[in-house]
């Protein structure tokens, strides 16, 4: 068996005394896992850094066996060490990924919006809200997406959207909430491609896309927690959007 594939580095663990494992995303073969031999040697160690763009192949006696990768360096982005927004944010991506993906299960879409997504880290202006959207985007891709098209009340003709059903994801304008708003998610305008998107707003969409994170595809994983990268990132950027 054998494949080739380019793919971002979700994480490498020393395995044996000179080998380690890594586990990669790629477009056409998804989450996937494999030995590098040399993966800990001096050479190989600095490529095997957690968001490297890698060029892959894998092979295997048979397909359900772990089989080994050969990699090749495409992009590094261990800069984003330096940077502890970007790192932040980079690990949270990272462990989002491996919480919530099966194992070899293609996911090209998702892939392509990820790949987007880390070649914008460092650039703060627009990194937070597109870290955003790509929630929206994993939701979607897992089978949890939001209904944001109309009012599940009002109908699709209702102009303001307001609100989002903590249950059903659905929209739901002022008029439709009534007595029932106090018990809903804001719907922030940024969520809609609306308005200029600042801080606060991005903050009350992080707030939507982590109550689904948690009520819809934590359950269906066994209800494990979500990965403390997710809390530490959503932390920082909120003691950032505070201090400005």
């Amino acid at each position: 068996m054998e494949w080739r594939d380019q793919g971002i580095l979700l994480s490498s663990r020393r395995h044996g005394e000179s080998a380690a494992i890594i586990e990669v995303f790629t477009p056409d073969h998804g989450r996937h896992a494999g030995v590098v031999r040399g993966g800990a040697s001096r050479r190989q160690a600095p490529v095997l850094q957690p968001g490297a763009q890698l060029d892959v192949t894998w092979r295997a006696r048979l397909e359900d066996h772990i089989g080994t990768f050969t990699v090749e360096p495409l992009r590094s982005r261990a800069w984003a060490m330096g940077d502890r927004m970007a790192l932040s944010g980079l690990g949270a991506v990272l462990a989002l990924l491996m919480f919530c993906l099966p194992e070899r299960e293609r996911h090209e879409r998702l892939y392509r919006k990820t790949e987007a997504l880390l070649d914008l880290l460092g650039q703060g202006d627009v990194w937070p809200l597109a870290y955003l959207q790509w929630e929206m985007a994993l939701l979607d891709d897992l089978g949890f997406g939001l209904d944001l098209s109309g009012c599940a009340v009002m109908g699709a003709r209702a102009n303001d959207l307001s609100y989002i059903s903590p249950r059903t994801g659905r929209a739901v304008s002022r008029k439709g909430a009534g007595e029932w708003a106090d018990r809903l998610l804001p719907l922030p305008p940024c969520l809609l491609g609306e308005g200029p998107a600042p801080d606060a707003e991005i903050a009350e969409g992080l707030q939507v896309t982590g109550h689904f994170l948690n009520t819809r595809v934590a359950p269906e994983l066994g209800n494990k927690p979500l990965p403390d990268a997710r809390a530490r990132f959503v932390q920082r950027f909120l003691a950032k959007a505070e201090a400005e």
